[in-house]
């Protein structure tokens, strides 16, 4: 069985972070030239290229695509689309370890999302996760609210990161809904393709012609995106959930070193007050889950 390959799901599990660092990477470096939409467009289109040849070689392509639910994957795909634009808007505002510390709530608000939208209970250590979670983002959050230094922009992107988490998590809530009935390839695609035709929509806003280095970063963010995807999903394909789940901190680590190596931002010390809550809160939010599995 794939799932009795723990060593290679684990070698995918970091080298999806390592790619999905190099799309952020990307992103940031073009943020302050490059309009937002036309960003969410090459990483989008870019990344049809490796995930069409990974569908191709599945022999998911195009017969995998075909759909009894055209609505569903409506629904998800724009909740992806506007929680991709949220993330790149946070992005451009902060520095990289701190949106993506702030992604990591998507799994605890997906926790409390499902005791809305799909009836399960809950439970304390729900509860507690989303405490520890939010608690973090407040002592991130703090510097900004009492006008340290802060700028209006930094605190306009806490606020998108968090849209962002909650976006992410309702379209992780429908994706749930829709493997039932579709295939993952499906799923994917139409979520890069409705995020194309959305970034398009914002082309009357102003888009540039980039040229050599920026347009090699915009193709770069599409292919390192599209690459990470494929490895996480393969991943969860060769290891169980439960197995990967201690080494998807590590991910953060790349962040952080783009933030000191490359963008040379200090890490700043709310950020590493706010580090270990967030942490915490997401290992305990998906402690329910780790502690029925061994039952």
């Amino acid at each position: 069985m794939d799932a009795d390959r723990p060593r290679l799901g684990i070698g995918l599990r970091i080298a999806s972070g390592i790619l999905f660092a190099g799309m952020v990477i990307c992103v940031k470096a073009v943020s302050e030239d490059v309009p937002l939409g036309e960003i969410v467009f090459f990483r989008s289109a870019f990344a049809l290229i490796p995930l069409i040849i990974f569908l191709s070689l599945r022999n998911e392509f195009p017969q995998g695509l075909a759909t009894k639910r055209p609505m569903g994957h409506l629904l998800r795909a724009s909740f992806g689309a506007l929680a991709l634009f949220a993330s790149f808007a946070a992005i451009a505002r902060l520095n990289v370890a701190e949106a993506i510390l702030i992604a990591q709530l998507t799994p605890i608000l997906m926790a409390i999302a499902a005791v809305f939208l799909l009836d399960e209970r809950l439970t304390v250590w729900r509860m507690g996760g989303l405490t520890l979670g939010f608690a973090g983002v407040v002592v991130m959050v703090w510097p900004e609210l009492g006008g340290h230094g802060a700028t209006g922009e930094r605190f306009i992107g806490y606020l998108l990161a968090l849209l962002s988490a909650a976006l992410a998590a309702i379209a992780l809530i429908m994706v749930r809904s829709l493997n039932r009935t579709e295939s993952p390839g499906a799923i994917a695609l139409y979520f890069v393709l409705a995020s194309m035709f959305g970034a398009l929509a914002t082309l009357p806003l102003g888009w540039v012609m980039p040229s050599g280095w920026t347009l090699l970063l915009l193709i770069g963010a599409g292919l390192f995106g599209g690459f990470a995807h494929i490895a996480m999903t393969l991943a969860f394909r060769y290891a169980e959930a439960t197995r990967l789940a201690s080494f998807e901190y590590i991910a953060l680590l790349w962040p952080i070193l783009a933030d000191l190596l490359i963008f040379r931002l200090a890490l700043s010390t709310s950020f590493l007050l706010a580090l270990p809550l967030v942490l915490l809160g997401a290992v305990v939010a998906s402690a329910e889950k780790r502690r029925w599995s061994h039952i």
